[in-house]
């Protein structure tokens, strides 16, 4: 089981985020759109699981290089993270390209509305990411009333209009409506019906702490660096007990949280050492150490030699 277990995240974290490009050749009963500028997306289409599991297109557990809101009718279940909720009737899911998400239909009819964009796309319109459904541990799956889903049913009907039509400034509008969609779920309470974990839960939420460890590099300038550094720092993040992070983490990799952390810190530090110019001090700040002596001593304890001994054995 252990086993199984480790080379399901291993496949988990080593698969890249699945692009737009991809998500159009996974899904060809979606209809053909223009690629051409990528990194400023929009599209909106409707829900047919009957039609996706016809053309065998399953919505696979991983991570998205896009946005997704997604309105759902019909029971299924949404795992998200180390979550799983389930939708009875009606429900809403905002999907956000750092964590990983899969969609497993109970019912046979599952109909519906969804759109996906890129973060370039909202630009200009509000930072899209300070919304707690869109950061890590927030609750994404909403469950709808009627009326609730009459309402949101109603936004993106208007958006379909709105895309499908020749007016110069329907990207305006879409990025309107993509907001209102946002601001009308703050107003809805989040799901509570958590479903009991599947037994790949300690899998999940390890691949979700990975995740958030390599978002942090590489380190781009001096300024902007590391600031999840500790165990508790990423049980925080993801609003989960650090107890239980250090379990899952344990039982899937055979290694300790912080071991995984001190490991990625090390290996961008030797890369840093070797291809960077920048000062032993502005690595050790950028790293997130107090001080020069602070990362001298954890680097010399992970290597046996100094910072600048290594960079000056390498750089030979």
């Amino acid at each position: 089981m252990l086993k199984k277990i480790t080379q399901y995240l291993k496949q988990l974290v080593m698969t890249k985020p699945e692009t737009i490009e991809e998500f159009y050749a996974n899904r060809p009963f979606l209809k053909s759109v223009d690629l051409t500028d990528s990194q400023n997306h929009f599209n909106i289409f409707e829900i047919n699981k009957e039609q996706q599991l016809k053309d065998n297109a399953a919505v696979s557990f991983g991570r998205k290089n896009y946005f997704k809101i997604c309105l759902i009718s019909g029971n299924s279940n949404i795992h998200y993270a180390d979550k799983s909720f389930e939708i009875i009737e009606h429900g809403l899911l905002f999907a956000h390209p750092l964590i990983p998400y899969d969609w497993e239909a109970i019912s046979g009819q599952q109909t519906g509305y969804s759109c996906i964009f890129d973060e370039s796309f909202t630009e200009g319109f509000g930072n899209i990411k300070k919304y707690p459904f869109f950061q890590p541990g927030g609750y994404p799956v909403f469950e709808l009333g009627k009326e609730e889903k009459t309402l949101l049913e109603g936004i993106f009907i208007q958006m379909k209009k709105e895309f499908s039509s020749t007016f110069d400034f329907k990207d305006d509008i879409l990025k309107n409506l993509i907001f209102q969609l946002i601001l009308a779920a703050l107003k809805i309470r989040p799901s509570t019906h958590l479903i009991s974990e599947r037994p790949n839960a300690a899998a999940r939420i390890t691949s979700l702490f990975m995740n958030l460890l390599e978002s942090q590099f590489p380190i781009s300038n001096t300024v902007a660096g590391v600031s999840l550094r500790s165990a508790s720092d990423f049980a925080e993040q993801m609003s989960v007990h650090v107890n239980h992070l250090n379990k899952s983490v344990k039982e899937t990799t055979l290694k300790t949280t912080s071991e995984l952390i001190s490991e990625r810190i090390l290996k961008e530090a030797k890369i840093m050492l070797q291809h960077s110019s920048w000062a032993i001090s502005e690595i050790a700040y950028s790293l997130g150490f107090e001080g020069p002596a602070h990362f001298s001593s954890f680097f010399k304890k992970m290597v046996k030699v100094s910072p600048s001994e290594f960079r000056g054995k390498v750089g030979r």
